[in-house]
């Protein structure tokens, strides 16, 4: 199975969260995803890396929290996240690596 080395520069990471695996059991996975990837670019990413079947994403951006550290003020960066939808009968175990 050739990957394109694109796919990897879209997914950064599997979220692993008490929400995101409340999620799975309706067949969705969450993911960190680069700050300029699309939903179609998502989806072929997805879709190549795990070799599933994709219904849906969605995508949401959390905007950078301002944090205190030693009396300093720092600003978390924006994180941008994909719940993708699995068709049925297909899953993806984000437990194990890559």
């Amino acid at each position: 199975m050739s990957t394109d080395t694109r796919h990897y520069d879209v997914i950064v990471s599997p979220v692993i969260t008490e929400k995101a695996t409340m999620a799975s059991e309706n067949n969705q996975v969450v993911f960190k995803v680069s700050p300029d990837a699309t939903k179609p670019a998502i989806k072929s990413a997805v879709e190549a890396l795990f070799g599933v079947k994709v219904k849906a994403v969605n995508t949401l951006v959390r905007k950078g929290k301002v944090k205190r550290f030693r009396g300093r003020i720092g600003k978390q960066n924006d994180l941008k996240k994909a719940v993708v939808t699995l068709e049925e009968g297909h899953s993806i175990d984000v437990t194990t690596g890559l």
